[in-house]
């Protein structure tokens, strides 16, 4: 088995220590993914508009939702679902599948996700913030951070 050799798709799974429901609203809650995705990112009338640095403000619909189970939404011209599970033990497994992603930036997107998932673990696990918060030391300017 090759590393990511679906094409168009991306797949990463994660653990946290924390519930399915606080993972829920680290992705659902603009407050939470302001913690780690982006400096904001909030929601009006189901469309999420994410301010990161280095990049101009986007907007991501958000196509589905299920609290504590599933969060979808589209995001970089892909579609984007959070599937999360309670590992029996008081603490979620997360997948995220990505597909439709541009061939051209899957290798940058397949390493961005990285970047979130372990931003947003830190968040909700740890109460930590990675980001640099630093216009001049941001993704674009070859810097591993959201």
């Amino acid at each position: 088995m090759a590393f990511q050799e679906e094409e168009g798709v991306i797949k990463w799974k994660i653990h946290f220590n924390s519930s399915p429901q606080v993972v829920y609203e680290g992705l659902a809650n603009a407050e939470a993914r302001a913690k780690y995705w982006a400096e904001s990112a909030e929601e009006k009338n189901g469309v999420i508009e994410f301010r990161i640095l280095g990049y101009s403000p986007f907007k991501s619909k958000i196509l589905d939702s299920i609290p504590g189970q599933m969060f979808k939404l589209e995001y970089f011209g892909s579609i984007v679902m959070f599937n999360i599970k309670n590992d029996g033990n008081g603490g979620t497994d997360m997948q995220l599948i990505a597909q439709e992603v541009d061939r051209s930036i899957k290798n940058e997107m397949t390493a961005g996700w990285v970047s979130v998932l372990m931003a947003m673990k830190a968040a909700l696990d740890f109460g930590v913030d990675l980001r640099n918060h630093d216009i001049e030391r941001t993704w674009m300017k070859g810097y591993a951070d959201n």
